[in-house]
């Protein structure tokens, strides 16, 4: 595998710096790691693939280069400023967004979540809500403070109850919706999603 081949396989332009190396690796890792995607021999062989791709990357980086730039996001690097993609739709997984960490989460919870948020979007997408809210509820459980993770866990509850409904466990599906509310109360389009979802619930009754 040659360097060139290294940088496509990351996504990455030839030259990237190692924070963009180390960012893009630890995303394209979590995604296709064996823990992810047990059953899945593509998923394997892309993160063995990924991995090998990681560490020939580091041995041509310069040394003076990995100092300075592994205590700097690319963003901050370039002197960029990262602002937040807008909140997702409740009817869609949630989505990553590019915001900076707080900097009181260290680095082990930083990979827990993300590895968590891998997890959660293959529950709901499955349409797994009860293990997908259990995981949301343990993740916020870790990181009280999270907005992101708030957020995740309000869409779970919001999804949870909508397919209540439609299964005519009504009583249940106003219970999470409840939840799903209480849980993100600022964030204005799962407000919306969730009153369209209690007048569904005015015309049954």
């Amino acid at each position: 595998m040659d360097l060139g081949d290294c940088y496509r396989l990351l996504g990455l332009r030839s030259g990237a710096s190692f924070g963009e190396i180390k960012a893009s690796y630890r995303r394209l890792a979590q995604q296709y790691h064996p823990d992810i995607n047990p059953d899945d021999k593509k998923a394997k062989e892309k993160f063995i693939a990924l991995t090998e791709a990681y560490k020939l990357l580091l041995q041509v980086i310069p040394p003076q280069k990995t100092a300075q730039q592994s205590t700097q996001s690319p963003a901050s690097a370039s002197g960029e400023t990262q602002t937040p993609n807008p909140e997702p739709t409740p009817q869609q997984t949630p989505k990553k967004q590019p915001t900076p960490q707080p900097p009181h989460i260290s680095e082990t919870e930083q990979r827990l979540k993300w590895k968590t948020y891998e997890q959660l979007q293959q529950f709901l997408k499955e349409r797994r809500f009860p293990q997908a809210i259990a995981l949301a509820e343990a993740l916020a459980a870790r990181l009280p403070e999270d907005a992101e993770v708030r957020q995740w866990q309000a869409i779970a509850y919001q999804l949870w109850g909508r397919t209540l409904i439609a299964e005519n466990q009504l009583f249940k599906a106003k219970i999470y919706l409840n939840k799903a509310l209480k849980t993100d109360p600022h964030n204005k389009t799962l407000w919306n999603e969730v009153q369209r979802d209690f007048q569904k619930l005015e015309q049954i009754f």
